[in-house]
C-alpha cells in the first residue's frame, strides 16, 4: 500500500482555468487536497446494443471505492491529447483499445468523505466496443453492460452506489450522451 500512496503522490495533473488553458501542474494528490481545477477525461464506451460499459471501481482506491462508473476517467499528462489520454488508461485500467471521439467538456466540483475533491475541467469521450475487457484488478473489480435508461432509473433508486462525477455526467448531459453514441 506505501508504495501505492508514494505512486499516486507523484502523479501530476495539468492545473487549468476555466477556459481549459493550462496553468501549471500540480501532485495528483495534492490537486485533491486544494480542490484545484485541473484537467481530467471521462471515456463512455457503447457496444453494438448501445449499452454503456460501466465499471467498479477498486476497493482499494482512495476515493469513491466499490462505486459504478463510466468505463473509465483519468487525468491527461502534459503533452498528451485528450484522445491519447483516454485511449493510454482505456488500456491500462480495461485491457482494451477503440477509436474514441471527444465530444463535450464541462467543469464540476464534487467533495469527498475522505477530505478530497475532485474539481476537474472534465472532457467526455466516446468510443464503441462489442468485446469484454480485461480488466484491470489494481483499478476495477467489475464491470457490465447496462443501456442508459436503465442506469438512470437505478441512479435515481440507488445513487449510493455510483461516483459523483458519473452523477453529475447524467444530470446534465444525459442528452447529449445518448445522442453522441
Amino acid at each position: 500500500m506505501l508504495v501505492f500512496l508514494y505512486a499516486m503522490k507523484e502523479e501530476h495533473v495539468i492545473l487549468v482555468n476555466e477556459n481549459d488553458e493550462q496553468i501549471g501542474t500540480m501532485p495528483k494528490l495534492e490537486a485533491h487536497e486544494k480542490a484545484a481545477l485541473h484537467r481530467a477525461f471521462s471515456v463512455f464506451v457503447f457496444n453494438g446494443k448501445n449499452e454503456l460499459m460501466l465499471q467498479q471501481r477498486a476497493a482499494h482506491k482512495y476515493h469513491s471505492p466499490n462505486l459504478w462508473t463510466n468505463t473509465c476517467c483519468s487525468h491527461q499528462r502534459v503533452g498528451e491529447t485528450n484522445i491519447e489520454a483516454g485511449k493510454r488508461r482505456l488500456q491500462e485500467e480495461m485491457g482494451f483499445e477503440t477509436e474514441l471521439k471527444d465530444t463535450i467538456a464541462f467543469i464540476y466540483k464534487a467533495p469527498f468523505d475522505n477530505g478530497l475533491t475532485e474539481h476537474e475541467f472534465d472532457h467526455i469521450l466516446v468510443g464503441h466496443f462489442d468485446s469484454e475487457p480485461v480488466l484491470n484488478p489494481e483499478e476495477v473489480s467489475d464491470w457490465k453492460w447496462m443501456s442508459l435508461d436503465a442506469i438512470k432509473k437505478d441512479m435515481e433508486y440507488n445513487p449510493q452506489f455510483y461516483t459523483e462525477w458519473f452523477k453529475i455526467i447524467f444530470e446534465k448531459f444525459y442528452e447529449h450522451i445518448n445522442i453522441a453514441k
